[in-house]
């Protein structure tokens, strides 16, 4: 069973902090989640953070933000703190020992699951870090991510489609395409 699946953080060159995550496996199956325990103020205090990523969570004022993304980069005042955080009415938003027990029941449900992400690394570091370390992962979960971005390097880097309509950036989104961009290259014979 193939699993697609992105994550958005907040890293710091310490750590990777899980902000959301999107699953898709190829039985059609989805997942998505916001962690209500990430560091949200610290995410307030990230420019790249609130333009890119924060646009497309549910989250509180989202008046404050948009004032904020309309405005030339670090130049308007950040969003008050309280005022850009999960929203915790959303069922998108959940607290991040229930992300684990999900995304773990979510992997779990067949056998032999791969995993799949585009430029992988972090991804994969913030995927394990739901259960602690590399060695408190649930049995059945893959020590590794294949990631889509070596794949297409190694048939060659053909030009892969966008996903019409996606929100960049969006975990779900993003994993949706590498789901898509995974199935055209098998389609083409190359994967």
């Amino acid at each position: 069973m193939i699993i697609a699946y992105d994550t958005e953080f907040l890293e710091d060159g310490k750590t990777i902090g899980l902000i959301s995550i999107g699953m898709v496996a190829e039985d059609g199956r989805e997942y998505y989640a916001v962690n209500s325990d990430a560091p949200w103020d610290q995410i307030r205090k990230h420019d790249w953070l609130l333009r890119n990523v924060v646009p497309s969570l549910p989250v509180t004022s989202r008046k404050s933000l948009d004032s904020y993304v309309a405005n030339h980069p670090n130049s308007y005042p950040r969003p008050s703190v309280g005022c850009v955080g999960p929203d915790l009415n959303d069922t998108r938003v959940k607290p991040h020992w229930v992300i684990a027990n999900e995304v773990r029941d979510f992997i779990l449900t067949e056998p032999d699951p791969q995993l799949w992400a585009w430029y992988a690394a972090y991804d994969h570091v913030a995927l394990c870090q739901l259960w602690g370390t590399m060695m408190q992962l649930p049995k059945g979960v893959p020590m590794w991510t294949n990631d889509l971005k070596q794949e297409a390097e190694r048939l060659g880097n053909p030009e892969l489609p966008p996903l019409p309509g996606a929100t960049e950036h969006n975990a779900l989104d993003d994993a949706r395409e590498v789901m898509q961009r995974l199935r055209w290259l098998r389609e083409r014979g190359d994967a």
